[in-house]
């Protein structure tokens, strides 16, 4: 079968950029920077084992893809196109039957999937479907599981550790994380991806579920050399409140720390934060110049958890402008 050609070309208008994480987190980044570049590419996270992309992934052995049919509604055209085609993504069927609560854009992404026989073809057909800003790709080709060592997940014994295994059992643990890793442990890193981060500007991570979002591309072996290795300049975009379960307690600057810990030879040159989520302006600046990045505080909230889309692209802008 001959397959459509690889993904949108660019309009070679601002920087090179690649974002890097999933969910809404993802999506609000993405809404930001959508805004500033037409050369912008989202690599997301493939380790989701709830909801409609759960069942699809048990029942088809296929990539979870909830997560990249919200970068690709994030990155579709304003116009009347491309917004009636992010409707027909997002939309969600309500029936007594097998068809409650998938996404349609969850069961269009996996029908192309088996079409093309190939998951970048796939995702790269939806993206034209909707005249997208940009392009979408998994970070790895194979499903993941998420496996993570919990402190304290019995309250009697808050020293005790568990290992708690899947995305959403790890994102809503009653337990302090320690550390997450990936199975397969060593996954191949998808090359598109690899090549997007050698040959980019910028690479922002963040914002979003710290331990099932983020730091899991930290984790693919092939993903983690091109991000230390790459000339780009990499941000940390840090959440506006920590994630109850996932991060619950944790200090922007703990957020930077278990960051560095997966990732420890890793250069950050910025880190931008909220200044109504840091309560000691001065520690965050020092654990960020640690890790070699410079401090932006800029007002980024649209409410106590959400990311106003136009703030966060005007402190994008502030910060690309300094590279």
């Amino acid at each position: 079968m001959v397959q459509p050609e690889a993904g949108p070309i660019p309009s070679r208008r601002g920087p090179k950029v690649v974002a890097l994480g999933g969910g809404h987190g993802l999506a609000a980044s993405l809404a930001a920077l959508r805004l500033l570049t037409d050369q912008l590419t989202a690599v997301v996270t493939v380790a989701d084992d709830g909801g409609s992309s759960g069942r699809l992934r048990r029942e088809f052995g296929v990539l979870p893809p909830g997560d990249l049919r919200m970068a690709l509604s994030a990155l579709c055209d304003d116009g009347e196109w491309g917004l009636l085609w992010r409707d027909v993504l997002q939309h969600r069927f309500a029936s007594a039957g097998s068809l409650h609560d998938h996404a349609m854009g969850n069961l269009l992404i996996v029908t192309l999937w088996e079409v093309l026989g190939d998951a970048v073809a796939g995702l790269d057909t939806v993206a034209r479907l909707l005249n997208a800003r940009g392009r979408v790709l998994p970070m790895t080709s194979v499903p993941l599981d998420i496996e993570a060592t919990v402190r304290g997940l019995d309250p009697g014994a808050p020293d005790d550790l568990t290992v708690v295994r899947g995305q959403v059992a790890v994102a809503t643990t009653s337990g302090h994380v320690d550390a997450v890793r990936l199975l397969p442990e060593d996954p191949p890193a998808c090359p598109e991806a690899v090549e997007a981060i050698l040959d980019a500007d910028w690479v922002v991570l963040g914002p979003g579920s710290w331990f099932t979002s983020v730091i899991p591309h930290l984790k693919v072996p092939g993903l983690a050399e091109a991000l230390r290795t790459t000339k780009a300049r990499r941000c940390v975009t840090l959440n506006l409140t920590p994630q109850q379960g996932e991060t619950e307690g944790f200090s922007p600057e703990a957020h930077l720390e278990v960051l560095a810990a997966h990732a420890p030879q890793l250069r950050i040159d910025a880190v931008l934060a909220d200044p109504s989520s840091v309560d000691d302006g001065r520690a965050l600046a020092r654990v960020a110049n640690d890790l070699g990045a410079g401090l932006l505080l800029r007002h980024v909230a649209a409410g106590a958890d959400h990311h106003d889309p136009l703030r966060l692209a005007a402190a994008y802008r502030d910060l690309f402008g300094t590279a």
